[in-house]
């Protein structure tokens, strides 16, 4: 039983950093979206700091829908876009880190039994 428990604490590490790095990356994406939505100029350094930071999570997202332009505000959509994808990436990735997750015979027989319902 002790072997058991000493493996499961990297899974629990790994899914521990996979979120970690998850809201680190949401957080750049939604000071992206924000400072895109209030027209923030692109010439001051946080701005320039965080839309070239962020570039590249946002460039597979950027001609899959138009962002609709007022007044030198940009509601971007490829930025929330980004943000789902992105999570359901990380919730992809601990569901199958999870999955590693040694059990008990009778453990999975309640979950398989769960699951037939």
């Amino acid at each position: 039983m002790n072997e058991s428990k000493e493996r499961v604490k990297p899974l629990y590490r790994g899914t521990q950093i996979v979120w970690y790095i998850l809201y680190v990356l949401e957080t750049l994406l939604v000071f992206r979206f924000v400072l895109r939505l209030i027209g923030a100029n692109p010439a001051a350094g946080f701005t320039d700091f965080i839309y070239t930071l962020t570039l590249p999570f946002v460039a597979p997202f950027l001609n899959v829908v138009g962002s609709p332009r007022v007044a030198g505000s940009v509601f971007e959509w490829t930025t929330l876009l980004a943000i789902l994808v992105y999570w359901l990436l990380a919730w992809g990735i601990v569901k199958l880190l999870v999955m590693g997750k040694p059990v008990s015979t009778p453990e999975a027989e309640v979950k398989l039994d769960r699951q037939d319902r």
